[in-house]
């Protein structure tokens, strides 16, 4: 991936999750690929919660998806690319020693190999993971707005409220 000005302090910073707020859903986890188990959840959906979105920001060709509360270092879950890269860098934290992502969308489930290093802002590590921007998770992620998150037996659900949804596709729109 080619140099933006989303350097890795500014990551760090951008995504430093901040343990004070946990209003996210913990439910049993499903196992990995399970279409049934995800099928349900596919056509509700989690519901959106206050003060978290997916923010979109452009800055010099590069492009940023984020879910988090705006304007702050409470972000949970971010992801990066070039314009037409059709790559995308996903970046978040977990439990030192992690070392895979494993991320959620209607039914798709990813595990994502990471390379990490210890946060500075947070008690783990900071992840990033470079995948192609078509794969099938994020293909249904630009459909439905939500992804969710699996940090150790923890799901975090990370839903676009309905006036911010045009980020998602408009953020992938940018990558293609």
């Amino acid at each position: 991936m080619s140099a933006h000005p989303y350097t890795p302090a500014a990551r760090l910073a951008a995504l430093a999750m901040i343990a004070l707020t946990s209003a996210c859903a913990s439910v049993d986890r499903p196992a990995l690929g399970d279409a049934a188990a995800g099928t349900n959840a596919a056509a509700a959906g989690p519901a959106p919660i206050a003060g978290y979105d997916w923010h979109l920001s452009t800055a010099d060709g590069a492009a940023r998806l984020a879910y988090g509360v705006a304007e702050s270092d409470d972000l949970k879950l971010g992801f990066d690319c070039d314009a037409g890269s059709g790559r995308i860098e996903v970046t978040a934290n977990a439990p030192t020693g992690t070392r895979t992502l494993l991320l959620e969308s209607g039914g798709e489930t990813e595990r994502l190999d990471a390379d990490g290093e210890p946060s500075q802002l947070t008690d783990g590590d900071l992840l990033t993971a470079a995948v192609e921007a078509d794969i099938p998770i994020f293909q249904r992620f630009r459909r439905i707005g939500w992804m969710a998150q699996w940090i150790g037996d923890r799901r975090e659900t990370y839903a676009a409220h309905p006036e911010s949804q045009g980020n998602v596709e408009r953020f992938f729109a940018l990558c293609d």
